[in-house]
């Protein structure tokens, strides 16, 4: 196995010291007489984006598969500012049962498929009662995405856990990878919603005023983003005018630290050719719309990251950070795919800004080139959403794993 750069890559190299599956199809899953039911365990450890991509995965599921699905969150209260029918444990919305995981853990019979998300640890309960049930469940440990080329190894490798195995899942941009989540008919539903309503008719639910015709509009979802400051006052001084959309959040609080102001959520303020809007706190549905209706967005983590690729609209990543700068190696990977069909100076463009937006460079000077490439990144970002669509979704790929690996067993003659 390739050497890995963060982290996870200590659970991959000692894995408790059970070493890996060397062949992940011959996997001793088991077989089900019914439709398997399905369960995703996710501790919010940073904001929205954990659980952003569980709720994502899990409403897909039961929507494409029509799968019964049970989320296990422990931080209720995140889940419920994305999913604000979370009102009680126990709730279905839009088909996903959706559970508090405590602590204790509930007396609960595992699902026959258990989604383990991003390395959280399942309750020592559950998985023991995994181990003691008749046919052992399906465990996928579904990790983090990352561009790198050593996911490709990782992925689908199994680790045994007696009676026990875990495979390991990775979603991914490039062959050999469990893919993005996409679900069927977002780029369909994004091209309609853009032809039936002008972006001046969307912008009037935010602001009154009329949006300057040479404007440039950005979202801004980060977190303390290097060299804000600086870029909020270039813009102010700036030529072109710009509309700065802030979702309600920490994106929010970073912007009036650097203007030194206070905006409340629904209100704007003007400062010299910037003019910023203070968005309300929006579901997953209004933040992609929000990312469709954007000439740029300045996006985070790993939800919003996705996001912004199926927007096809230039973007630009705040990554978050590791110790040891262990990021920037992620970082990097992307930008080697991401700017391979670009023009010499649009990807040295796209390479210093993202950079400089991280902590390396000159936010000021590396956004004068980043602008001048605009119309180049534009056609560029719809090239590269549609060459990712083409690639199966995360969530057939994780689908079809569970569907064959059982399918598989069911052949096996018995002992």
């Amino acid at each position: 196995m390739q050497c890995l750069d963060s982290a996870i890559s200590l659970r991959y190299a000692q894995n408790d010291g059970r070493g890996f599956a060397e062949n992940p199809q011959v996997n001793l899953v088991p077989a089900f007489d019914a439709q398997p039911k399905w369960e995703i365990f996710c501790r919010v450890v940073d904001n929205y984006g954990d659980v952003g991509v569980c709720w994502r995965l899990a409403r897909a599921l039961a929507a494409e598969f029509g799968l019964d699905v049970r989320l296990w969150v422990d931080d209720w209260k995140t889940l419920s500012r994305l999913c604000p029918q979370a009102v009680r444990d126990g709730v279905i919305a839009s088909g996903v049962e959706l559970r508090r995981w405590t602590d204790p853990f509930p007396m609960e019979a595992p699902a026959d498929v258990v989604i383990e998300a991003f390395g959280c640890d399942l309750p020592e309960v559950h998985e023991r009662a995994m181990a003691e049930k008749e046919k052992p469940p399906i465990w996928v440990n579904l990790e983090y995405l990352s561009a790198e080329d050593w996911v490709r190894g990782c992925h689908r490798r199994s680790s045994p856990h007696p009676p026990l195995t875990k495979t390991f899942f990775f979603p991914g941009l490039m062959e050999g990878t469990g893919g993005l989540i996409l679900e069927k008919g977002l780029l369909e539903r994004r091209d309609r919603v853009l032809r039936t309503l002008s972006r001046a008719d969307w912008l009037r639910t935010f602001t009154q005023e009329p949006l300057h015709e040479d404007a440039l509009v950005i979202s801004l979802f980060g977190y303390e983003p290097f060299g804000l400051c600086e870029l909020l006052r270039y813009w102010e001084k700036g030529e072109r005018p710009v509309l700065l959309l802030i979702p309600e959040g920490r994106s929010l609080v970073g912007v009036e630290t650097a203007l030194n102001a206070n905006l409340p959520v629904g209100k704007e303020m003007r400062r010299g050719a910037l003019r910023v809007v203070a968005l309300p706190f929006t579901g997953q549905d209004g933040f992609d719309e929000l990312l469709w209706r954007c000439d740029l967005n300045l996006v985070r983590g790993e939800d919003s990251f996705v996001r912004a690729q199926w927007a096809a609209r230039p973007f630009v990543w705040n990554i978050y950070q590791q110790e040891n700068d262990a990021h920037f190696v992620k970082l990097e990977a992307f930008l080697a795919r991401y700017c391979t069909d670009l023009s010499p100076d649009a990807a040295e463009a796209v390479m210093s800004f993202w950079q400089a937006w991280n902590g390396r460079g000159d936010t000021v000077k590396t956004w004068i080139a980043l602008a001048h490439a605009l119309p180049e990144l534009e056609k560029h970002a719809q090239n590269w959403c549609d060459t990712l669509a083409a690639r199966p979704s995360l969530v057939a790929t994780l689908w079809k794993f569970v569907d064959t690996s059982l399918k598989k067993l069911d052949k096996i003659p018995p002992l």
